[in-house]
């Protein structure tokens, strides 16, 4: 081989210059990408079910969400989880190189086939159906360094400033919170009183919201010949516990 490269100089040019050819085609005409697709499109669809176990969970939620999304255009298989916290998730696989934006659909479309299958508390908390990858790209950590800030004021704080700003990334598919502790009120009950009364948990619960609510309550004067137009206005949600009434 070396021997012709010597002897024939004008074949060996003509060869090179053939080689350097082909490669500058192939640099403008091969897809070149920073994050090429190498994982197959995932679908995840997650819900809640407050109050109930895994058990109750895979029979109530799981089962008729995966009844209804099995078969779904271009799926290759699926897996899903349930946990005694009451949330749910089923992540849904398609084969390489279709959109992901089109196979979301078509799974938001099979769980609205499900949505009369569900109990009525996993409606009303919503499921959400998005794009998902299982692997994470990047980890960011929040800490105080004093110690003056607690876990919760920090959970707080990265979803008001920080999470709103990674998901405006472009490219970024989805963007959480681990270990979530928002600002919350916690009631506890007297089961001894509730079975006194007759009571259930949802009847507290409608009591709290009764008494804690967003509504536009109206105006006075308004249309009619009065000079002054007075907007009426209220509490709204309430914030500490001794707003509540007993």
């Amino acid at each position: 081989m070396f021997r012709v490269v010597i002897e024939k100089p004008v074949l060996s040019s003509v060869v090179s210059i053939l080689i350097v050819i082909l490669g500058i085609l192939g640099l403008f005409s091969l897809p070149i990408e920073q994050y090429p697709d190498i994982a197959p499109p995932t679908i995840s669809v997650s819900t809640r079910y407050t109050g109930a176990n895994a058990e109750t969970v895979l029979k109530s939620v799981i089962t008729p969400l995966e009844e209804q999304i099995n078969g779904v255009e271009d799926m290759t298989y699926m897996t899903s989880t349930a946990s005694n916290d009451g949330s749910a998730n089923i992540q849904v696989f398609f084969r390489q190189g279709i959109d992901p934006d089109m196979a979301a659909v078509n799974v938001q479309n099979r769980v609205a086939r499900a949505t009369g299958l569900l109990p009525a508390d996993v409606i009303r908390s919503g499921i959400i159906t998005a794009k998902r990858q299982n692997s994470m790209l990047m980890v960011f950590s929040l800490y105080s360094e004093n110690g003056e800030f607690d876990e919760t004021f920090l959970q707080n704080y990265s979803k008001i400033n920080l999470l709103p700003q990674v998901q405006r990334v472009n490219g970024v598919g989805e963007a959480l919170v681990f270990g979530a502790r928002d600002y919350s009120m916690r009631i506890w009950l007297k089961p001894d009183v509730m079975m006194a009364y007759q009571l259930i948990p949802a009847d507290v619960i409608a009591a709290l919201n009764e008494q804690s609510l967003e509504a536009a309550p109206g105006r006075f004067g308004e249309q009619n010949d009065q000079s002054f137009e007075y907007v009426l206005k209220y509490t709204g949600k309430l914030s500490q516990p001794d707003s509540l009434k007993t």
